[in-house]
């Protein structure tokens, strides 16, 4: 009889649960950038909030122990302090802050007292690194290519660029705009200074972005153990519209000529030296001008220059990777159907190990100094990303920050369900489904297909602040996200299946999905809606054209012409590769595949979305989808946002997207 009342507050607690909307979503803290303490006591970690009064995502960073513990804010100043690096000693942590109006290179005691301000470039500071002997600090800066690191004429530049009346911009090259910026006369260097801030030193002079423009990240570059030199990835190409070839370079870290490392066609990134300093691992890719080239792990023995692969056999890709500390073995994260998991392989080569795996997605793993744990981010479908320390000797990990957990257990949030289904050419396409808070087998629920981007992209067991399937499910929907031909994965071939075929196998995928949902017994056939983004907003538009099976649909920044975006997009390999050239040189295949020529099928009610900044996939896009839909009569609305780009990023414009998404498609889908 004790165990009663228990038992009624259980139930008390659940029945209070509240639905996952939009406003939860906009309270979450979202942790990222964890880095382990060289002594192996702390995690120092970057969260960011929303505030939504304000209109703004505010980053802090926080610590918490290796061991557990409390998680505190130790910086409270400025809106964006991120990257946080420890010192050698571990007695410092440095920093990216925009606490004095600018971002610099910050520095505090790792308890966040005696905060001061490092570096005071006039073309400012991001992307900072640590060398091991404490000496450096390696960072990333705008900086005008005939100054590089001469902060006297970079601020001279910048003054006459502010006051100059004439606003136009020039080019004579391509590549002249990227994703929602146009370039300007700045460049992206790596610059070298000393831990106090002085004497800086351009190591990547010229007139290229580095890391790359285009496919690079903020790990494309690292520091040696001995800290004599940088590894970097660049692109020295003429047409970095047309080019996917970046290489590895390393310099002095006291500046000099740069020495090509890698040797591929296609993309080098993501360069790590081993602990040893005897080996410099990268990832590549084999194929010239294909972004979605299986990546592979790469190893340089640094005294003969011998480049090895170490994932021949492995058929999938190769994502965040790591070195043990004895520098035997390589650690790297690898998706498959829906999951990240984190394997292993000894740089001898061989068997590749699976360490750890489960329904859950890994990320920015690292080891301490010893190699007895590690720390790690892990996120699911129904939870979002938190710091866990593992055991190197394997078993569960334990979370070490619960940030979100109030607001997470007082939400109705539902795991990911999975099946998967046959298409008409036999092949399996696995899909992930969100049943809603709730659920009854013996009730008949709307359904709303998610397309993802990409198009080489997945669903899986992760957590999205855009497209967040919960939000969704808690609206009353039955989520389906299958993942069809040209999602990663599923192995390379699937992946390569789309090229070229944009608007064939991946459809028919999706068609076999829909047939399968029809059927289930809680699904609703009658009431079925369709969204996508990119080239999820592409497939919505293809679908347009050729089924009325769905009471509505959402198009957001989708491709609707592909003659018109191969002329306005900035990526040009992307056209090249996946249409076999321009417009004039394959127009059949651009007609074939291009929803603007069906639209005289056109019937669905669709919401259209575009980012007024979105360079990928222009906003003349969306208009002429939206045009083409008025002039057909159908019943359509466009939402244009004048200060986004391919994503909605800003807190207000986001919420008002999802309550435009769930208004438009309850209109159509949950009318009688």
């Amino acid at each position: 009889m004790r165990i009663l009342p228990a038992l009624l507050v259980a139930a008390c607690v659940f029945a209070q649960k509240q639905p996952f909307d939009v406003a939860a979503l906009m309270r979450l803290s979202r942790i990222s950038e964890p880095q382990l303490s060289p002594d192996g006591k702390l995690v120092a970690f970057t969260v960011q909030t929303i505030d939504l009064e304000k209109n703004t995502r505010p980053k802090q960073i926080y610590i918490v122990g290796a061991n557990g513990g409390f998680p505190r804010q130790i910086t409270h100043d400025g809106t964006d302090n991120e990257r946080p690096r420890w010192s050698p000693d571990s007695r410092q942590i440095f920093y990216v802050s925009n606490r004095g109006g600018a971002t610099q290179v910050w520095r505090m005691d790792a308890d966040g007292g005696n905060a001061a301000q490092v570096t005071h470039l006039s073309s400012e500071a991001s992307g900072i690194l640590i060398s091991p002997d404490g000496k450096k600090i390696v960072l990333l800066s705008n900086v005008y290519p005939e100054c590089g690191a001469d902060d006297a004429c970079n601020q001279h530049q910048i003054k006459v660029d502010a006051e100059s009346k004439v606003k136009a911009r020039i080019y004579t090259s391509l590549l002249y705009r990227h994703w929602n910026e146009w370039e300007s006369h700045r460049r992206q260097h790596i610059l070298a200074v000393n831990i106090d801030g002085a004497n800086p030193v351009d190591l990547t002079p010229g007139l290229r972005d580095v890391p790359p423009f285009s496919l690079g990240g903020p790990d494309d570059y690292a520091i040696s153990p001995d800290s004599s030199e940088v590894a970097f990835a660049t692109n020295t190409d003429p047409n970095l519209a047309t080019s996917t070839n970046s290489d590895i370079y390393t310099v002095p870290i006291t500046g000099g000529d740069a020495k090509k490392i890698s040797t591929s066609p296609g993309a080098d990134l993501t360069p790590v030296y081993s602990p040893d300093g005897k080996y410099l691992a990268f990832r590549s890719q084999a194929r010239a001008g294909y972004e979605s080239d299986r990546w592979r792990l790469m190893i340089c023995e640094r005294a003969t220059g011998k480049i090895t692969s170490l994932t021949d056999s492995l058929d999938r890709w190769v994502e965040n990777m790591t070195w043990s500390p004895d520098s035997t073995r390589l650690f790297f994260t690898v998706e498959d159907r829906g999951r990240t998991g984190l394997q292993m392989i000894s740089i001898s080569g061989g068997g590749i190990r699976n360490i750890i795996s489960g329904d859950s997605s890994l990320d920015e793993v690292q080891f301490n100094s010893d190699g007895n744990f590690l720390i790690y981010t892990e996120e699911t479908g129904s939870r979002p990303a938190e710091i866990f320390r593992a055991s190197s000797a394997g078993g569960s990990g334990v979370a070490l920050t619960h940030l979100n957990d109030s607001i997470l257990l007082s939400s109705s949030l539902r795991p990911l369900d999975e099946f998967s289904v046959e298409s008409s050419d036999k092949t399996r396409v696995h899909v992930f489904e969100l049943k809603p808070p709730g659920f009854s087998p013996s009730r008949k629920y709307p359904v709303l297909f998610l397309i993802h981007g990409g198009p080489q992209g997945a669903w899986g067991e992760t957590w999205s602040y855009r497209w967040n399937a919960q939000v969704f499910a808690s609206a009353g929907y039955l989520v389906e996200m299958p993942n069809p031909r040209g999602s990663t994965g599923y192995g390379q071939k699937f992946i390569d299946d789309i090229n070229g075929d944009w608007g064939g196998k991946v459809y028919d995928d999706i068609m076999a999905v829909v047939d399968h949902v029809s059927a289930l017994p809680y699904a609703d056939p009658e009431r079925m809606a369709a969204a996508g983004g990119s080239f999820g907003g592409y497939m919505i538009d293809w679908m347009l054209g050729h089924t009325q099976r769905f009471k509505a649909m959402v198009s957001h920044d989708g491709v609707y012409d592909l003659r018109s975006m191969a002329g306005a997009t900035e990526e040009l390999w992307f056209p090249l590769w996946e249409f076999k050239g321009m417009p004039w040189e394959n127009p059949d295949l651009y007609a074939k595949w291009s929803p603007s020529s069906f639209v005289q099928n056109f019937k669905t009610p669709t919401l259209v979305f575009h980012g007024q900044l979105d360079y990928r996939v222009p906003l003349g896009q969306g208009l002429q989808l939206f045009t083409a839909l008025q002039m057909q009569k159908v019943p359509s609305k466009l939402v244009v946002f004048p200060d986004e780009g391919h994503w909605v990023l800003k807190p207000q414009n986001s919420v008002l997207w999802y309550n435009q998404f769930l208004e438009w498609i309850g209109e159509w889908v949950k009318k009688p």
